[in-house]
């Protein structure tokens, strides 16, 4: 599933900035660190880099065919 391209709170964008922070969190960084030097300070941005969740791996196995 794609993340989240605006926070849902105040709309700021923060979908261009997951693929940077997903490729930090993998290289072992921590996740409130990679935020501080990403610039990104409302909490309520860091709550939707933070929770997302990719799914779509999961989901794909309850697909219907017909």
């Amino acid at each position: 599933m794609m993340p989240p391209v605006r926070c849902f709170t105040c709309g700021a964008v923060v979908g261009d900035k997951f693929e940077e922070y997903s490729e930090k969190v993998a290289a072992g960084k921590k996740p409130g660190a990679i935020l501080d030097e990403m610039g990104i300070k409302r909490y309520c941005c860091r709550r939707m880099l933070l929770t997302h969740l990719d799914i779509v791996d999961e989901a794909i196995a309850f697909r219907t065919i017909k």
